[in-house]
């Protein structure tokens, strides 16, 4: 089985709350932590930009990515939200076996 950390900004702290319940509520994650305070400098439309927002990093199983990609996708404010997957690589064995228990089943 492989794990992965999903990195997702949001507008702000409170988008990034309600994602993140909802990706726990739905087992698609095991567990999101939020980032209230980031500021991002980036291209968009042809301008460099600076805004505030907010990360959230979901812990999940790579056969769920999709699905919690499809979930941010639809349920967020932005046009086209920043939604990656890191893969893990390797870490505490009873975490990793912590996050298969508190997801969905694979289908």
């Amino acid at each position: 089985m492989g794990y992965s950390l999903v990195y997702v900004t949001a507008r702000d702290a409170e988008e990034a709350k309600q994602l993140g319940r909802g990706l726990v509520h739905a087992q698609l994650a095991a567990c999101v932590n939020v980032f209230p305070n980031m500021v991002p400098i980036f291209w968009w439309k042809g301008e460099v930009q600076e805004d505030a927002e907010a990360v959230l990093i979901a812990k999940t199983r790579d056969d769920l990515v999709d699905e919690v990609t499809s979930f941010v996708k639809d349920r967020h404010s932005y046009e086209c939200p920043a939604v990656v997957a890191l893969p893990v690589r390797a870490g505490n064995a009873a975490f990793l076996d912590w996050i298969d228990s508190e997801t969905k089943a694979a289908e």
